[in-house]
């Protein structure tokens, strides 16, 4: 059975999620030792017990994602997180450095450890290594492969595979962005966030319009009746060689309800969905259409159609309000 991981950036995201009927949710602590450690998300020692009991009285399981890398300097914030995510009673954390996987797997042998995207494994020979030397039960794959490519991992991997299913995409390798570190001497992978709250100015034009910047840098303008997106470089609007477009990448979500019977085919463990940084809201909305559509491709995959009604949910809530397979559908590789 194929299983939908949510996200929860605080208490009112995980009840959204565990109420339309997710499988299990992932959540962070409040400090850098995970991806998205933005002011006002994520769980402390008081909040984090709410939340897994809330979870556990109705039949999901919770996951604390531990994912961004430890400086010399501050190990014993990443250890002391998978302790306190193990005396939590979590149902598995998720790592990218090495170093932390082999604490995790030292101190606390029973725990489950499931592989992050940030651990950019995309060959078997590296799950199979990381399976054998800590005991990862889980890989989440990074979104840079094509849908054959993930087959050819699936067939061959000693451990269920989870892949994103829906949310915002970057084009960097899975967060580890050197725009966002330029720009506010911030690495998402070490502080836990991209183009963080502290570096983002919104600047009202005398016409009406918005500015918007990050670290002082000019990342996109917006007229008086045009909705303007949370600043990031790699989606900002800039004039190369005298056009003026996204220069980088265009701001849109990944979307592969379509997908879902190939997935199925391939004997996928899981779909995640992104958004640990949005709204209850959003958690809701998209749990809900995603937790209809594995129901029904599960009882019928040959005649699985993705319902329209879907479709238009989703956009509403994706990124720039449009959405792509990404890289799964390049068929040239």
């Amino acid at each position: 059975m194929m299983e939908l991981v949510c996200p929860a950036g605080n208490l009112p995201s995980l009840k959204a999620a565990v109420d339309q009927g997710a499988d299990a949710v992932y959540i962070g602590f409040k400090d850098e030792t995970n991806a998205r450690n933005f002011a006002g998300l994520n769980f402390n020692s008081r909040n984090i017990e709410r939340g897994i009991e809330y979870a556990h009285q109705r039949g999901t399981r919770v996951f604390a994602a531990i994912n961004t890398f430890p400086q010399p300097n501050g190990w014993h914030r990443w250890t002391d997180a998978v302790d306190l995510a193990a005396e939590s009673g979590i149902d598995a954390v998720i790592l990218a450095d090495l170093g932390l996987l082999e604490y995790a797997a030292q101190r606390w042998p029973e725990m489950n450890l499931h592989l992050s995207v940030q651990g950019s494994a995309t060959n078997y020979e590296s799950i199979d290594f990381l399976h054998r030397t800590f005991g990862i039960s889980r890989a989440v794959i990074p979104r840079v492969l094509s849908a054959a490519q993930v087959r050819h991992l699936a067939e061959h991997s000693p451990i269920p595979l989870e892949l994103f299913g829906f949310g915002s995409l970057c084009v960097m390798v899975e967060g580890r962005c050197l725009l966002s570190s330029y720009a506010t001497g911030r690495s998402p992978n070490t502080y836990g966030a991209c183009s963080p709250g502290s570096h983002v100015e919104w600047i009202e034009r005398p016409d009406g319009g918005t500015e918007t910047r990050l670290g002082g840098i000019l990342v996109d303008r917006f007229e008086a009746n045009e909705a303007a997106g949370y600043p990031t470089i790699c989606k900002g609007r800039f004039e190369v060689e005298g056009k003026e477009g996204y220069a980088i990448e265009e701001p849109t979500s990944l979307n592969t309800l379509e997908l879902l019977p190939e997935m199925m085919s391939m004997g996928i463990g899981a779909v995640k969905i992104e958004g640990r940084q949005r709204s209850p809201a959003y958690v809701a909305q998209v749990t809900q259409v995603w937790r209809e559509a594995i129901d029904r491709c599960q009882r019928d995959p040959e005649g699985f159609q993705v319902e329209p009604r879907w479709n238009a949910a989703l956009s509403k809530v994706a990124e720039g309000a449009q959405t792509t397979l990404g890289a799964y559908q390049r068929t040239w590789q």
